[in-house]
């Protein structure tokens, strides 16, 4: 028996005008990755997946023992709003996601009060939620898979009140060093590290495994024991992407992005609107290229498709307004009647990416930290121009594509803009050469190999 916890789960429901409820698929990469994998029966025959209710019509599911799915038992959590309110935007995402990408400013932030006080109650409180949960849930030695960052005091939890379990805990993010978990304070640290250091702890990448080893060593002490690490890439669902390249709406959209780009090259990035990602950097190198280099002017279009993101954060709200400018600041400079260099599309339209990642010449991918980054993977498999791929060191999927992908440092916008000029005018055999070599390094591994190898290291 397999028992997944995170904080969202496979599907979110609707409830019709009649009180009767929908499952439509969960957002977010996990969701799309194990949700189709598990419900067809790969947990078990008593399977089973914990996670919070997010939405009203998931409370309302809850409320009316209408959360019924396919081939899995699902257990959704109506959790205090409030409390799960801090522990999700301060202690996660407003803490948590910051410190581990390195996004904190120092001289200003963070600042732990006592609202973050209160916050961190509340993520002890609602992990300690889903931990009990699992443990209800579970049967004698089950498999528990403990999913991310908001969960991270979920496996101690579980150790003590189960010891008969067996446990794995994967973080999905990039994790921060010695000197940088040392931000929080001590008893955060002691609290997470201990916890995390119960289970075998995954990660997308060797070098934040060795960097959570090393935190770790360094709040608990060089002697403290440690269950072991083990690293285990997220890989693309090759068929589900296959579907989505033959459906009717990402053909239609395919032909509009034709139209649009016409004969001129496509520079493309897909991301959501988070500091990490980099987006706004990323217009800036392509301003220099257009300045240094005016031989693009008109020959090249940017699209950006943009997904907002936490919005509920000030930081993200700011960071919106700045990805915004920076566009708009391209556009202005370099625009002519016939080319707008940079189209920022924001709208929630899978078709579209999928259609866009057909088609591209150059991806970009250059963000500060990413624990994995599914998109590099996903474009050179769905990819049918040869496209190349322009990819930061510090993405965790360098690791498995670096070799076949042109760096693009994260910082350095003269590199970037040489980079991207690089790949623009890449010769056509190097071009060919390169995404044979990345579509075979991208499709090694799928999401029911990642599930395995948690399996495999769960104790």
């Amino acid at each position: 028996m397999t028992v997944v916890v995170s904080n969202r789960g496979p599907v979110r429901f609707e409830e019709d005008p009649g009180g009767t409820f929908r499952a439509r698929p969960g957002a977010g990469g996990l969701a799309s990755s194990l949700g189709p994998l598990l419900c067809s029966g790969a947990a078990g025959p008593d399977g089973a997946w914990v996670a919070a209710a997010l939405s009203d019509g998931d409370r309302a599911a809850v409320r009316a023992g209408a959360v019924d799915v396919p081939g899995i038992r699902l257990r959704l959590l109506d959790l205090d709003a409030q409390t799960y309110r801090l522990a999700y935007d301060v202690v996660s995402n407003g803490t948590l996601w910051f410190l581990h990408h390195g996004l904190f400013d120092l001289v200003r932030r963070p600042r732990f009060d006592r609202r973050w006080r209160e916050a961190w109650t509340g993520y002890e409180a609602v992990n300690r939620a889903f931990a009990d949960a699992a443990s209800d849930l579970a049967g004698d030695g089950a498999v528990v898979l403990v999913q991310d960052l908001h969960l991270a005091l979920v496996p101690g939890l579980l150790r003590e009140q189960r010891p008969d379990l067996r446990l794995a805990f994967f973080t999905h993010t990039s994790f921060c060093g010695p000197n940088s978990i040392r931000v929080l304070p001590t008893d955060a640290a002691t609290a997470l590290c201990t916890s995390m250091a119960a289970a075998p702890c995954g990660f997308h990448a060797a070098r934040w495994a060795r960097a959570y080893e090393a935190s770790a060593r360094e709040v608990l002490g060089a002697g403290a024991p440690l269950a072991p690490t083990f690293v285990a890439p997220l890989g693309p669902d090759p068929e589900a992407l296959a579907a989505l390249v033959d459906a009717d709406t990402t053909r239609a959209a395919a032909a509009e992005l034709d139209e649009l780009v016409g004969d001129r090259a496509l520079l493309l990035r897909v991301d959501r609107i988070e500091p990490s990602k980099n987006v706004v950097r990323g217009f800036l190198a392509y301003d220099l290229l257009l300045e240094e280099r005016p031989h693009w002017r008109e020959r090249v279009v940017f699209v950006a498709r943009l997904n907002a993101s936490r919005e509920s954060l000030a930081e993200y709200q700011a960071y919106r307004l700045e990805v915004e400018q920076a566009a708009a600041r391209v556009n202005d400079r370099w625009a002519t009647p016939d080319w707008r260099p940079v189209v920022l599309d924001t709208r929630d339209d899978f078709p579209r990416t999928v259609a866009a990642l057909g088609r591209y010449d150059a991806l970009l991918v250059n963000p500060i930290k990413d624990g994995l980054n599914l998109v590099a993977k996903e474009g050179p498999i769905l990819n049918r121009r040869d496209g190349v791929l322009c990819l930061s060191r510090d993405a965790g999927a360098w690791d498995e594509l670096g070799s076949a992908a042109l760096e693009v440092h994260p910082f350095d916008l003269e590199q970037a803009a040489g980079a991207l000029d690089a790949a623009l005018a890449m010769p056509a055999d190097e071009r060919a050469t390169r995404a044979t070599r990345l579509r075979e390094l991208a499709g090694r591994r799928t999401p029911r190999d990642w599930y395995e190898d948690q399996l495999r290291h769960a104790a």
